[in-house]
């Protein structure tokens, strides 16, 4: 019988959520790596069972775990990021130049076809690869050594490289996204990058309409439709139908269009889903009331879907990797909240309730649908 396993991301741990088809009852593993921060946790579309973690702590750095059995045992493997040659610099908050440094592992995107290889993304801006299961990384260097790299900047989080897709059908082609300087796409695995950001806008830099130096916040993507992706911006939902030549904003009618995570339903390729906040410095629902909004029309038109999620008095954030959908028949939606709450909907958001309440503050939540 098909089931679901859930893998959360938190502030002091990882947790394994696994359940059968019908999604009603959940059995719960963990805390692993207690108290470590676990920024994100994946797993192989090759090989359902294995699994990787990034695990840091201020006082221990950053190390990679793996797990061959679905998250029942895991094993250090290597933790060796370092940027080639020479590190150059980037501009800080205050536009004074700063050295490229290694901090965290932001995001973990395994290959769909091979499961000892997987990217990752880092805190500063760079992107790594491994081939052997994680006992090597590699940095895709051309990313970081863009000639526009030296203009980025910061966003709030870090200069964190926290998105990368993996595109279906063209193997040499992927999208990273960094936060603040904006999406960026490779049509020869990584040898070359071009930043594609054409139609956003953002007030807040000296040039609103530049080619980098926008706070990309997460990407999505339907794999039957690669050449369309969604975004959730620092201020506007936008769309692309060309592989990121162009994008228009389809903010429409939400209440908010500051968030951070966005997703595709797993069988609609138009059906989006975004959690709205208040805004940049109030990380909080509207109104104190937890609502997803759906756009079953690729933007613009959104619905607000509430039934079993607070309405009153909450003031939970959900970050950018917090959100997910599996691929049962009935999509289910996931999402973690800062209070430690992981909501599920199993009829593509119409209906939510929580699975936990009382975890840590949940960074990332994953989601593979096994047979």
């Amino acid at each position: 019988m098909t089931s679901v396993r859930v893998l959360v991301g938190t502030r002091k741990g990882a947790f394994v959520l696994t359940s059968d088809g019908k999604r009603d009852r959940w059995d719960v593993s963990g805390p692993h790596f207690a108290g470590w921060e676990i920024y994100h946790m994946n797993g192989s579309p090759a090989e359902p069972d294995r699994l990787y973690a990034s695990q840091s702590t201020g006082w221990f750095g950053q190390l990679i775990q793996r797990s061959n059995d679905g998250g029942q045992t895991w094993e250090p493997v290597g933790n060796q990021f370092s940027y080639e040659g020479d590190p150059g610099s980037h501009l800080w908050y205050d536009d004074t130049p700063k050295p490229w440094e290694f901090k965290r592992v932001w995001h973990l995107e395994p290959s769909l076809t091979d499961p000892d290889t997987v990217y990752a993304g880092v805190e500063d801006a760079g992107i790594f690869r491994t081939t052997d299961g994680g006992q090597n990384w590699q940095e895709l260097p051309a990313l970081r050594t863009h000639k526009s790299g030296p203009s980025w900047h910061p966003g709030a989080g870090g200069l964190c490289l926290h998105t990368i897709i993996l595109d279906p059908v063209n193997p040499d082609r992927m999208y990273a996204a960094i936060s603040a300087a904006g999406a960026f796409r490779t049509d020869d695995g990584g040898q070359t990058w071009r930043p594609v950001n054409q139609g956003l806008r953002s007030d807040h830099i000296p040039d609103p309409n530049a080619e980098v130096g926008h706070c990309v916040h997460r990407i999505a993507m339907h794999p039957s439709r690669p050449n369309v992706l969604f975004m959730q911006k620092h201020w506007d939902v936008m769309r692309t139908d060309d592989a990121g030549e162009s994008w228009r904003e389809v903010s429409g009618n939400l209440p908010s269009d500051f968030g951070f995570p966005i997703d595709v339903h797993a069988h609609e390729p138009d059906t989006i889903y975004v959690v709205p906040i208040k805004s940049d410095s109030e990380h909080f629902p509207p109104d104190g009331k937890l609502r997803v909004y759906r756009s079953r029309t690729g933007g613009n038109e959104w619905q607000e879907l509430t039934k079993g999620l607070p309405q009153h008095d909450c003031y939970v954030n959900v970050l950018r990797d917090a959100m997910a959908v599996d691929s049962l028949d009935s999509c289910g939606v996931y999402f973690g909240t800062s209070g430690g709450q992981v909501y599920m909907s199993p009829d593509g958001g119409d209906n939510w309730s929580s699975i936990v309440r009382d975890f840590p503050p949940v960074v990332s939540v994953e989601v593979q649908t096994l047979p």
